[in-house]
């Protein structure tokens, strides 16, 4: 069993940063694809970015060049450091970690989210 406890939420100013954190509890973190998604109020959850074990990374459009994912694996973590942010990244934020490739019948998981704000 998983347990993700995401924080680092809170409201920031248009161009601001923000450091969102998730904590992951048992053993098996360093072979899951961590990843971060986010809804914004009546609208679809949609993907923000994703890292692999190995590092890899993949990022939505709207994050590129403003949003970096990153894990360390000995503190069973992944962050999501967002940068210049805009009113348009407001949403509740979610940590998110799904099986590995060759392991697909292991479980994804989800935390509670936290909430993001961009406003003046």
């Amino acid at each position: 069993q998983v347990q993700l406890v995401e924080s680092g939420g809170g409201l920031v100013q248009p161009g601001g940063s923000l450091r969102l954190s998730c904590a992951a509890s048992g053993s098996i973190f360093s072979i899951y694809v961590m990843g971060w998604y986010r809804q914004a109020p009546g609208k679809q959850r949609e993907l923000v970015a994703t890292i692999s074990s190995g590092g890899s990374t993949n990022s939505a459009d709207s994050a590129k060049g403003r949003f970096t994912i990153s894990r360390d694996n000995t503190k069973n973590t992944v962050y999501l450091q967002m940068n210049s942010l805009k009113p348009e990244d407001t949403a509740v934020y979610y940590c998110n970690a799904a099986p590995p490739g060759y392991y697909p019948n292991l479980p994804y998981y989800w935390g509670q989210g936290t909430q993001v704000t961009v406003s003046s």
